[in-house]
């Protein structure tokens, strides 16, 4: 198994994960989609930091005719939800950019884009079908972190840094440099914060910040404070690691082909600024394969079995992967159902409306969960042979990610059909049918 592991001890911003992955290998011509759509550029040079050779990635911009803030004097302003979204949400670590002649960097330039905006300039790059899917999951936990904070709904939020070019040149890159490298698994160790305090428009707040701690529940990995008193994960990073990463505790056994050094703005001797990543061959650990979902929860205290009984098939039609209902005590005490649903990010929308339609429920709760672990599923049909004719049963095959084969299942419904016209026990065809399947006994 291919694992790509960032090591967190320094945090992350969106330039230090694109730099790093430039310096692990990653093409940079996978940058053209990005650079085609906005009026920008990657510059990537080097620097030192306290001893250590790394690569750094500024987005500046290409046509500057056009920018109101080409000065540098951009407006911190209130954004048009009346929220100032002004602290710089992927300020590379203090972002002392390496001069690049008259070139104008665009960081703080541009329009102060809508979150529904953002999905359009992406879904129009032409990006290919894996990284648009990925980048456009990322914006909208950006989103929704930001929404959380200002207790706004997801499509009124409008992304100040974040909405600008370099920010989405910062998501839209790391992500396609990310599939380049074409890892099986991103891992990542505890991700430091830093430390301190950090002025926004609102006040002055502790580090992390606020959009970072509401990214960091939904995250599967863990945050460490430290190890200075300066902002060291940004919420384009957090979001980017977020999606794509599972936490680990310490950086794994790997036979190792790549490592990368993407370099922070800030000199935090005797702490090198940088944030690195390994790539190699490591033991797959008979992993499942990760699987996206949403699940989606409501409680019943008046629906009717008949209502109950049909949702498997009504919801099943708008999307849903699973449902579940399951016996739960209500206000005062009175009998209710608990309705879980599973289904894809995408569905999560169609499948709540389909689930208020049929139940009458006046809400509809995201769980917040962003993933499962699933097997490989194979079907088999075998023949087996009895009393002379012949019988077919369908065998589910379970296998891991690499293909190892764990669990034979034959269908309980076919099984016991056979069942009834031999004469053989229910469980003799399940045995014989699965020992068909798997002459080894997995």
């Amino acid at each position: 198994m291919r694992v790509l592991a960032f090591d967190g001890r320094m945090g992350a911003s969106g330039d230090m994960i694109l730099a790093t992955l430039l310096d692990a290998g990653a093409d940079p011509d996978s940058l053209e989609p990005v650079t085609d759509a906005l009026e920008v550029a990657y510059r990537i040079d080097t620097a030192d930091k306290s001893g250590i050779a790394a690569t750094t990635v500024d987005v500046v911009l290409t046509d500057t005719d056009g920018d109101a803030d080409a000065d540098g004097e951009h407006d911190h302003g209130e954004s048009e939800n009346g929220h100032d979204h002004s602290h710089d949400h992927d300020h590379d670590h203090g972002h002392d950019t390496p001069d690049h002649g008259d070139e104008v960097p665009a960081e703080g330039h541009g329009p102060h884009r809508s979150y529904l905006e953002v999905r359009d300039i992406v879904t129009e790059m032409g990006l290919a079908p894996a990284v648009e899917r990925d980048a456009l999951e990322i914006f909208e936990l950006l989103g929704e972190a930001e929404a959380s904070v200002h207790g706004e709904d997801l499509e009124d939020i409008h992304f100040h840094e974040v909405g600008a070019d370099d920010a989405i040149a910062d998501v839209v890159g790391a992500v396609a440099l990310l599939h380049d490298l074409e890892p099986d698994r991103v891992v990542t160790t505890p991700l430091s914060t830093g430390g301190g305090t950090v002025t926004m428009s609102h006040g002055e707040y502790p580090v992390p910040t606020p959009a970072v701690v509401e990214i960091a529940q939904r995250a599967d990995w863990s945050l460490q404070g430290g190890p200075v008193d300066a902002e060291l994960l940004t919420p384009t990073g957090a979001a980017i690691l977020g999606h794509v990463a599972d936490g680990i505790d310490s950086l794994p056994a790997l036979d190792l082909e790549a490592a990368g050094n993407g370099a922070g703005g800030y000199d935090l001797d005797p702490h090198p600024n940088v944030l690195r990543v390994l790539v190699g061959d490591g033991e797959s650990g008979r992993e499942l394969v990760e699987d996206d979902i949403a699940v989606l929860e409501t409680n019943l205290d008046d629906a009717t079995p008949e209502v109950l009984g049909g949702l498997q098939e009504s919801l099943a039609s708008a999307g849903a992967r699973d449902v579940s209902i399951l016996p739960a005590t209500m206000k005062k005490s009175r009998p209710g159902h608990l309705v879980k649903v599973i289904c894809k990010p995408a569905d999560r929308e169609r499948v709540a409306r389909a689930l208020a339609e049929e139940t009458g429920t006046l809400g509809v709760r995201d769980a917040g969960v962003t993933h499962r672990w699933i097997a490989n599923r194979e079907f088999e049909t075998v023949t087996l042979e009895i009393d002379g004719d012949e019988y077919e049963v369908t065998v589910k095959i379970a296998s891991d990610a690499d293909g190892e084969v764990y669990d034979v299942s034959a269908e309980y419904d076919e099984a016991k059909a056979v069942a009834r016209e031999t004469g053989v026990t229910t469980r003799d065809v399940l045995r014989r049918a699965e020992r068909a399947a798997d002459p080894q006994g997995t």
